[in-house]
This record gives structure tokens, sequence and C-alpha cells, in this order.
């Protein structure tokens, strides 16, 4: 009796077309017949998961299997890929995205440098760590940075071969540099494609090698690199600088050059997306007076009016003082959270002064308020209390 496909990819009927897909991926990787050679079982099992992905990835095949289960459509209906073009395309659209020149490069890590359908073998990418303050992050800056990556060689223009001797078209894969091995399966074909043996995918090859670069064609330099980095990026963002990773052998397409951005911690803002939050300490004459303070900000300082009778806590936003929106017009805002600072030493004239101003209406705490009976309106602070503060405040200022 068949199994039902949702339990051979491990998926429930309500999986969207890439939950099967990246099911039908994990399965085919771990039972595919040339990572379990001479395994009947493994094999059975890849062909199973193969019938069972093309029904569910397919809409039609799908409605009809689960309305009418496997009558609903005709059994091994995967095997309507009958030459290596077919399999081929079909496979390479399952794995799409995974890198590799072939289904067989995709299972068996042939992703990372890249061949075109002929040709010398792409280089390999480089990854390039950037550290930025929130300065720079703010507004967007250019930096110019320093690489250690190949380079063509510039003694035999990166073909390999020493200067004045010939340079052959490789007769095993006719200058192609790859060779196309095809297998049956038994229910179908499967073509693996792979660097040439004999050219090593160049192909060419070459009767006396460049002595400047032994015949790879490349040479490791350093080079300066100016890269512009627009305002609003994030911790791990990153930006692709095409072609300027390592070039591949004997003139070989270059890699590109990863620059993966790292945010420098702040020492006085905390990031929250484009906002910033900035602590803010007072005096407490300050939060019952009120005053015009001078704070920093991630564009130089601006001056921020602190009401009085402010309590302790209180966020205060400074409109667009922020990160720029990565491309979008806009910023974010500056948060100050204030902190009312109390003093831990004191003279003996502020401590005199405090006592007597504690003593004043204004000045107890609002438990002691309750335990008294309502007077009516509340009073504005009398000129006596007035003074002392202002003493106060002279002190602290």
């Amino acid at each position: 009796m068949k199994r039902d496909y949702y339990e051979i990819l491990g998926v429930e009927k309500t999986a969207s077309v890439e939950e099967v897909k990246k099911s039908y991926r994990k399965l085919a990787m771990q039972y595919h017949p040339d990572k379990n050679p001479d395994d009947k079982a493994a094999e059975d099992k890849f062909k199973e998961a193969t019938e069972a992905y093309e029904v569910l990835s397919d809409t039609d095949k799908r409605a009809r299997y689960d309305r009418f289960g496997h009558q609903g459509v005709k059994q091994n209906d995967y095997g309507h890929y009958q030459n290596t073009e077919d399999i081929f395309s079909h496979f390479s659209d399952i794995f799409s995205g995974m890198g590799g020149g072939s289904i067989f490069d995709t299972f068996f890590g042939g992703g990372g440098s890249q061949r075109g359908a002929s040709g010398p073998e792409r280089g390999s990418d480089i990854q390039i760590r950037l550290s930025l303050t929130l300065e720079e992050i703010a507004t967007g800056v250019e930096k110019t940075i320093k690489v250690r990556h190949f380079r063509k060689c510039h003694t035999c223009n990166g073909n390999g071969a020493k200067p004045g001797s010939s340079v052959e078209t490789c007769s095993t894969c006719k200058g192609q540099g790859q060779v196309r091995q095809v297998r049956s399966m038994g229910f179908g074909q499967f073509v693996n494609v792979g660097p040439c043996p004999t050219c090593n995918g160049a192909g060419t090859l070459i009767k006396e090698k460049c002595t400047t670069c032994s015949g790879e064609g490349r040479m490791q330099e350093e080079s300066t690199l100016k890269v512009k980095i627009p305002a609003g990026v994030s911790d791990g963002n990153y930006l692709t600088m095409n072609g300027q990773g390592h070039v591949g052998r004997r003139s070989g397409p270059a890699g590109d050059a990863i620059v993966v951005i790292e945010e420098l911690e702040h020492k006085i803002f905390v990031r929250d997306a484009d906002d910033v939050i900035l602590d803010l300490d007072i005096t407490f004459p300050q939060a019952a007076l009120g005053a015009e303070i001078e704070v920093p900000t991630l564009t130089g300082r601006a001056m921020l009016k602190i009401q009085s009778g402010i309590r302790s806590g209180t966020i205060l936003r400074m409109r667009e003082k922020g990160i720029q929106h990565l491309n979008a017009h806009g910023k974010g805002d500056e948060l100050v959270r204030v902190n009312i600072v109390t003093p831990t030493k004191l003279t003996k004239e502020e401590r005199a002064l405090i006592e007597k101003l504690s003593k004043e209406e204004h000045f107890r705490s609002e438990t002691e308020e309750t335990e008294k009976p309502k007077s009516g309106k509340h009073k504005t602070p009398k000129a006596e209390e007035a003074g002392l503060f202002e003493n106060i405040k002279s002190m602290f200022s």
C-alpha cells in the first residue's frame, strides 16, 4: 500500500509550496543514490520522495490528491522525465539558489566557487567586516578599506602561460572547462556536470607555465577599495562589491567582496531602531524650577527645555535627532530619559537650607499631604520657599 504523500515529506496538509520544497530538498540530499551507492532502500526512499514532491508541488495534482487520494493522480507521474535535459531542468528548479553547477554540486559541496556554462572557474568571494560608529550610521559615510585578494597576474595577463609560449584548447572538454556524465537511475537519467579533469576547468592547456604565478594566472596583492555606506544601516547588514573578490584561476571571473556592517557600541547613546536613547542627569533644583540644557546629539549639540516640576524617568522627545531611515526620507528621534540626581554629600549650609525647605508646604510628600485635611485650592510657592530654592540652586549650579 502506498504511503501518504504528506507523511512521506513530513509536512502538514496546510503546508505551503515552499515548505514542501524545503522538506523535499532535505530528503533528496539524504537519500540521493550518489550519496548512498548500492543502497536499494535509500534509492526507493529517494524515488518515493520525488513522486510525493511532484504531486504536492503542483496545484492541480495536489487538489486531485487531496480529494481522491492516490487514485486522483497517475502513479509514477514523475517518470515523465524521459531525458537528461528534462530531469536536469526539474532538479535545477528545485535546488535553485543553492549554488553549484549541477545537482551533484548541490548535494556534495560543489557550491562556493561557481562556474558558468563554460570557461574557467569563478573566483571565491571574500568577506570584510567594517566597524561603524552610530554617528557614521546616522548620516552615511564613505570608507576606504584595504583588502588582500587574488588579482590577475600582470606577467601572463591571467592565462597562466609563460609569455611567448602557446596556449591550446583542451581536447577533453573542447574548451568548455566542463564534462558531463550521464547516469541511468532506473526511473530516469541524471546528469552530472563537473570540472574537466584534464584542464581542471580552465578549458585550455599550457605547455610552459608562467614563472611569476606558477601557471595559476593570478597573484595575491593588496588593493584599496572605496565603499559608500548609506545612512540607516544596522549591525549584520551587508553590501556586495561585484568583482572585488578573488579572481579565478587562469582568467576565471572574479568573485565578490561582501562588506558586513559591524555596529560599535556607543558611550552614551543606545540605539532603538532609528531612534537613539540618552540618559540625562539633572539636579532637583533644575527639575523643580525648569531649565534649558545643552545636550549631545549624533550630529552635534542642541538645546533641550526642561519643564518645571518634571519627574524622574520622564522621556522627552527631540524630533528627527536620531538616525536617517535606510533608503527612505526622514529620521528617527532622540529620546532623552530624565534622571533627577540626589546629592550624596552636603555642606552644613546646604543641609540647613534643605532642612528648612523640607518643612515648607510645597516640599511635603504626597503621603504627608493625604494625612492632612484638604485646604481647598492649590497654593503657589511662597516667596520664602522660592528664595530658599534659589539659594540651593546657586549651590548646585
